[in-house]
């Protein structure tokens, strides 16, 4: 039982799922309390049994495979008094779903029927739990729709959703999920792909809903710093297992546990630079890691090399256009403009960081400069070629020379090759080396590079982790012994410890191989950490280019300090480099 402060009190809770590999403890005798009115961010890298512990919550594991082995989830349930949630019939749990716990996925577009336009979706949940008619329930999806701040409600309520943005559809699931007023929320990631810039707009609304509404939140996260912006306590989550909780404050500032002291020192810091970033492993085994500072002289003196040098890559009034909307008789209505007269340098050896929203037009630069989107106007200068000048097949003879790093590994990779031979199969293309024994022998030694073995030649994609993956493109994109390497939201999806192993990985590749890059992400923190000089987009426009920590000091545009001003949890000062 619990004590009358207490919304939600897990005790002693273990969750076991079978596998093709045997029986996992995914959550193992964790306990957890959540007080009325509190926010409590649970966190930790995937696998760390976050999710599992919030589908167990909510009664939603998969029955064939998952199951509670241990423990109780009491609950103070405004009619019953508390109850614990795991002795509760599935109707009764019908009545507690939706109804005084909501949820909220990572994945709005995953949660939502894409088959039903969003207000119908939403209205469904009060017509279930409430009774009322369709015509009160649309006025209230209509109210709940302002009171999320959804511009144009009327039309968001009509709107399939793929016609929202991802911002606007976790906006709907959010109106969804405070729509009977419930007790507790659960927001399982709910930020992880969105901007910064919509990120902190989504982390506002939910601290003013929960004000507004007196309800709970478990906010669930593998970022600290996010965490940090929301909370007010956290548990540190490690292979199943609190290994810390506490006040969200004192937990970054003198965390007790090696793995939150990793988990926050994984994560670039906006006002320092690194050697290198530290990663949990260098924290497990007990000793603190001497993280050393890049010299900032070594560094200037390196920018005056490397800029006195003529660059590797021109690009001069770039536009790159997509057609919006033709007539029926095929005639342009309207065109979208996501590269708008764009002129920038790369040096040989330099990282430029891109930034910007979604939508800036980012992806489609990168895309445009490799000729994967024909670009309209300009020009692109590749060591005194104009790469828009020339032939496709001429083009095909460049091509080993730029590699593109996509953000989802998963979907860059074929399901049904093994992923030696994704690596194989560009050099086969492009003729690289005598045959396919001298190949085998060069991805072999590409996966020892990026810290994979001779034996993970011959596994599928589905038998790696996400980050593993993204060390299998990357070894893809080497392949061919490129100069250039656009790495377009490349970590995005990927834990902060992941993330850091990564971009150390990058940068270890970019001196190894003499490489150039152009990094892309939504994430300023990353961005400052990897980048030499940093472009910020806008609307298809650049606003601001700059030397990286100069423009993190000083931004000379205001839209610029808008992103910096929403960098997750820039107020702590991490531990490890205090």
């Amino acid at each position: 039982m619990m004590t009358g402060t207490n919304l939600l009190h897990i005790e002693n809770l273990s969750v076991e799922f079978t596998t093709d590999e045997g029986v996992v403890n995914a959550v193992d005798g964790i306990h957890l309390k959540i007080a009325k009115g509190q926010t409590m961010g649970l966190v930790g890298e995937s696998g760390s049994g976050k999710s599992v512990t919030a589908l167990a919550v909510m009664r939603l594991l998969a029955e064939e495979r998952g199951r509670v082995t241990s423990g109780s989830i009491w609950f103070d349930h405004p009619a019953l008094g508390s109850v614990d949630l795991l002795q509760l019939s599935e109707r009764e749990m019908q009545l507690v779903r939706g109804n005084h716990i909501s949820m909220v996925f990572q994945e709005p577009m995953s949660s939502l029927n894409p088959v039903h336009r969003c207000g119908p979706q939403v209205a469904e949940v009060l017509q279930i739990h409430r009774g009322v008619s369709r015509s009160d329930a649309k006025n209230t999806v209509l109210a709940l729709f302002e009171e999320v701040r959804l511009p144009d409600p009327a039309r968001v309520f009509d709107a399939w959703p793929h016609q929202l943005s991802g911002g606007q559809r976790q906006r709907v699931m959010i109106a969804m999920a405070i729509a009977c007023k419930p007790l507790l929320m659960i927001a399982d990631e709910p930020t992880t792909a969105l901007d910064v810039t919509v990120q902190k707009e989504i982390l506002n609304l939910l601290k003013l809903l929960q004000r507004d509404h007196g309800m709970a939140i478990l906010f669930i996260s593998h970022d600290l710093g996010v965490v940090s912006d929301i909370a007010d306590h956290a548990a540190v989550m490690l292979q199943g297992k609190v290994v810390e909780t506490g006040n969200i404050g004192m937990m970054l500032n003198t965390p007790e546990h090696p793995y939150t002291k990793a988990l926050i020192a994984c994560r670039p810091s906006p006002s320092e630079r690194p050697e290198k970033l530290a990663v949990v492993d260098d924290f497990l085994y007990g000793v603190t890691p001497d993280i050393k500072e890049v010299d900032p002289i070594k560094r200037l003196n390196h920018h005056k090399e490397m800029y006195d040098g003529s660059p590797i890559l021109e690009v001069k009034d770039l536009v790159t256009s997509f057609v919006t909307s033709r007539s029926v008789f095929g005639r342009v209505k309207s065109v979208h403009t996501a590269v708008n007269h764009i002129s920038f340098n790369v040096y040989q050896g330099e990282t430029l960081g891109l930034v910007g929203e979604s939508g800036c037009g980012k992806t489609t630069l990168g895309r445009s400069l490799m000729r994967l989107v024909e670009p309209d106007e300009g020009k692109v200068i590749y060591k005194g070629i104009d790469l828009r000048a020339i032939s496709k097949q001429e083009m095909r003879q460049v091509r080993p020379k730029f590699q593109i790093i996509f953000q989802d590994p998963y979907a860059s990779l074929t399901p049904g090759m093994m992923v030696g031979n994704a690596i194989m199969e560009p050099m086969r293309v492009h003729r690289i080396l005598g045959g396919d024994k001298q190949r085998k022998a060069r991805v072999l030694d590409l996966l020892e590079r990026v810290n994979l073995e001779e034996k993970h030649f011959y596994r599928y994609p589905h038998e790696f982790s996400g980050g593993q993956r993204q060390r299998i493109c990357i070894a893809r994109a080497l392949a061919l012994n490129p100069e250039f390497i656009i790495c377009d939201e490349a970590v995005s999806a990927l834990d902060v410890s992941v993330q850091a192993q990564v971009l150390n990985l990058l940068n270890e590749m970019k001196e190894a191989f003499s490489l150039t890059y152009i990094f892309i992400s939504h994430d300023l923190s990353v961005v400052k950490y990897m980048s030499d000089r940093v472009m910020v987009m806008k609307n298809g426009h650049m606003v601001e280019l700059s030397e990286a920590d100069a423009m993190y000091e000083n931004p000379a545009d205001d839209y610029t300090r808008k992103l910096l001003e929403a960098i997750p949890g820039a107020t702590y000062l991490p531990s490890s480099h205090q």
